[in-house]
């Protein structure tokens, strides 16, 4: 594992920090030993900066992390957890949430301590209430150690949020994609020229850039290369080439995928990709570009939708009939995934959207979803959808009410 210097610290962080937002499940809730395992074991190895917020997995995040902290693991690692800035009304709930988040960590202190998911709106709200001041306090008192953000603006407001306090640290969506979307790279120079440290969140993409194989447009360019690398190496490798980048957060949950990442955090010290390989990168960007249709995370803050739209999976089996050009798989692949065959109470379809617009003012993507699921509607939904169901009932030996056979 290799490892990188906050700036205004001297902490050696692992390259590789272990995200908590999609932690393996097990029949529609975190699968508790499994994740423990999972934690662990990437501690035993190297990983020393674990991440977490307030809502993942509906609160159980961050109780799930200070549970696999114990038997001596909380202190070999950093913890970061997030203040939610949209459910902030007062000074005092400052207090009160990271109060709790203390217990729910099994913690006396957050070493990493970041106020979510910031834009400029949500910043000005939580100025007006005091934030500053209360991290302050915090820092003070001893509750936190460091005080940053997250991010999910446009870049006017990111070099205003920086300005704003004397931050540690912050938080960005980063990618070969995002270079000008979000903070971009013209944020993450910015704060580092501030001496911030800078996380990385989304560098697959919501996983879309880590797929086994790539798209056959963008398979070609790799083959170019002097050197051979899997999808999901160039998409890391290519962020880590970024020396202003302390820590990443790939999104891994899979034991093998876990082992992958950790592969490539062993060797991926900045500046190390070429001149070719960085023009092969930009290549392959603009031609995820052309294929992608969604600028979809997969990071599910757009749900539950009242409507019973499974969101994320819709926008993931869209963009994977554009990436490769199989309608007749996509379409399947929509029915096994939407429909309520794995696991799902009820069937998720696009066309149930009534356009209410309560995810719209939640996506950090800002995408326009209601507009997208028609398109996805108009694309995946057909007259053999219902066969197709059917027929995915079948293969997955699941009954019409939900239940697997022999359970």
């Amino acid at each position: 594992m290799l490892y990188r210097t906050m700036p205004k610290n001297g902490d050696k962080l692992s390259i590789l920090g272990f995200g908590c937002m999609r932690l393996p499940m097990a029949e529609g809730k975190i699968d508790e030993a499994r994740a423990v395992a999972q934690i662990r074991d990437a501690i035993d190895k190297g990983v020393n900066y674990m991440d977490t917020a307030w809502p993942y997995h509906a609160g159980e995040s961050e109780p799930l992390l200070g549970r696999a902290l114990q038997d001596g693991y909380r202190q070999r690692v950093r913890v970061a957890t997030k203040l939610p800035s949209w459910m902030i009304e007062s000074r005092e709930d400052m207090d009160t949430y990271l109060n709790v988040q203390l217990e729910r960590l099994k913690t006396d202190h957050i070493d990493y301590y970041l106020v979510h998911a910031l834009d400029g709106e949500l910043w000005d709200s939580v100025a007006a209430h005091g934030v500053r001041e209360f991290l302050d306090t915090a820092k003070q008192d001893g509750r936190i150690v460091n005080a940053g953000f997250s991010f999910h603006g446009w870049l006017p407001d990111f070099k205003r949020i920086v300005d704003a306090y004397a931050w540690d640290f912050c938080q960005i969506q980063y990618n070969f994609l995002d270079q000008e979307f979000q903070a971009g790279t013209e944020g993450l120079q910015y704060a580092a020229e501030k001496g911030l440290g800078v996380v990385v969140m989304e560098p697959l993409r919501g996983g879309s850039l880590a797929l086994p194989e790539a798209p056959p447009a963008v398979a070609a360019l790799w083959a170019e290369a002097d050197t051979p690398r899997v999808p999901v190496e160039w998409a890391l490798r290519w962020v880590w080439n970024h020396p202003e980048v302390t820590v990443v957060l790939s999104g891994m949950n899979e034991e093998a995928h876990i082992a992958q990442n950790m592969a490539i955090a062993d060797v991926a010290t900045a500046g190390s990709l070429s001149p070719k390989d960085l023009e092969l990168v930009d290549r392959a960007g603009r031609t995820y570009k052309e294929l992608m249709q969604v600028g979809c995370t997969g990071c599910g803050y757009c749900m539950p939708c009242p409507a019973g739209v499974q969101i994320p999976k819709c926008f993931d089996v869209y963009n994977k009939l554009h990436m490769f050009g199989d309608a007749e798989g996509a379409k399947f692949m929509y029915a096994v995934s939407v429909s309520g065959v794995l696991g799902a109470s009820a069937p998720g379809f696009a066309s149930l959207c009534v356009a209410c617009g309560q995810c719209l003012e939640k996506c950090p993507q800002h995408i326009g979803i209601p507009d997208m699921l028609e398109k996805v509607a108009a694309e995946l939904e057909d007259d053999g959808l219902e066969a197709r169901q059917a027929a995915a009932l079948r293969m997955f030996q699941v009954r019409p009410d939900g239940a697997r056979q022999g359970a």
